[in-house]
């Protein structure tokens, strides 16, 4: 039997999986990383039209982790958030002072790939799988054992399921997370326009969905880019990425109220569907959850990816501490710290993000009077605008060490 060891068994080597692989390396502890997906594909030239946000304090993580000299001439910094009824009079501007620092920076996904695969690839701790399929998953109380299709028998102390928020890893052990479905679809492309973007991410309300324009950096020729994420009820996703190019730009064209001037598509369209789900407990025995198979939710407030990030700095942070106690990294009294670390911050969030959901994003169900009147009380009220602001930038609650400023 081919077998190989590591003190972590990662299941799932995306931006979350593979960061805490690479936080776990800098704290000298050894991983498995398990994917089912091929490398080449995940960094291959060109933009997809996949984009995230990245805030502060997962900045921060990045510095701590050695990338961020490489993402730091990639990025797009988000000077202001535009908040807005349909562009009528009245939007909220998330701006921050001069001593509160970035909302964060907007990132193509293929460039936090490739900087991730990068450091990944400069850490002799780290023995990833590419291109895996898991077969079986067993854990014990002495160790975790994982199966691979071409007969590969991983061991370790912990089991770690980062596959996202289609874990089996997560099913099978049990969870029930609270989970529905929003009954609408986010349609993704990549867009180049005439008009410079003033580094001002966009949140659009029309009764029929958000729709999101968040600001990337000009291309090699000066060609201004964007990011577009476009809410449609499910019935209506197929006829819209089926809609010809020129049709679906007039259509984005027309909700854009010409802020951008002339648009062209960057990227093919893609699409996912918009639910909410979250787990109350992310530890079992010698088993941990990161990121989306945790807790997934709307995309309205760009928080899903840094969640993520704040998990893995908190488990980087847990197992470390434990290590150098001479702990197994899989200890139950380790995972309870890590579980009872996380439980506050992701509960909060997503519940945040599920009300603002409906009052803001979910079409047909809030009248624009009222969605214009929980707009102005956000404006007006001090400390929920900076409850908001914090948020984007991802400085509240009790924060890792990897999360602090380098």
């Amino acid at each position: 039997m081919n077998e190989a060891h590591a003190d972590v068994v990662i299941l799932g080597g995306g931006l979350v999986g593979m960061t805490l692989a690479i936080g776990l390396a800098k704290a000298g502890i050894t991983s498995h990383v398990v994917d089912n997906s091929d490398p080449a594909v995940q960094t291959a030239e060109g933009f997809d039209g996949r984009a995230s946000a990245i805030s502060t304090a997962s900045w921060n993580l990045y510095q701590h982790l050695g990338m961020a000299e490489a993402l730091a001439p990639l990025g797009c910094p988000i000077a202001s958030i535009a908040v807005t009824d349909g562009m009528k009079p009245g939007r909220i501007d998330f701006q921050p002072g001069e001593s509160d620092g970035s909302l964060g920076r907007m990132y193509a996904n293929r460039d936090l790939r490739v900087a991730m695969y990068d450091a990944a690839a400069r850490e002799e701790a780290i023995t990833f799988h590419p291109n895996a399929h898991v077969i079986t998953r067993e854990r014990g109380e002495h160790g975790v054992s994982v199966t691979l299709a071409d007969g590969r028998v991983l061991k370790g102390h912990l089991l770690v399921g980062a596959e996202g928020r289609k874990s089996p890893t997560r099913d099978e052990a049990g969870f029930t997370p609270a989970r529905w479905d929003y009954g609408h679809r986010a349609i993704i492309a990549g867009l180049t326009h005439e008009k410079p973007h003033g580094n001002v991410a966009w949140e659009v309300f029309y009764p029929a969905g958000p729709f999101a324009l968040l600001p990337l950096l000009d291309g090699a020729d000066g060609v201004h880019q964007s990011a577009l994420v476009w809410t449609v009820a499910e019935k209506d996703a197929a006829a819209v990425l089926a809609m010809p190019d020129a049709m679906f730009l007039g259509e984005v064209a027309t909700r854009m109220h010409g802020i951008f001037g002339k648009t062209e598509l960057a990227s093919p369209r893609t699409s996912y569907p918009l639910n909410f789900h979250h787990t109350v407990r992310v530890v079992e025995e010698r088993l941990a959850l990161v990121g989306d198979a945790a807790h997934g939710m709307h995309p309205i407030a760009g928080q899903g990816l840094n969640l993520g990030l704040r998990d893995v700095a908190a488990l980087v942070e847990v197992l470390a501490d434990g290590a150098r106690l001479g702990l197994d990294v899989g200890d139950a009294q380790l995972l309870a710290r890590y579980e009872r670390w996380r439980a506050a911050d992701t509960f909060m969030v997503a519940t945040a993000t599920d009300v603002l959901t409906r009052l803001f994003g979910v079409p047909g169900r809030v009248p624009s009077a009222i969605r214009r009147l929980g707009m102005a009380g956000v404006q007006r009220m001090g400390p929920l605008k900076r409850w908001f602001m914090d948020e984007a930038r991802g400085m509240s609650g009790d924060l890792p060490k990897l999360l602090r400023a380098a």
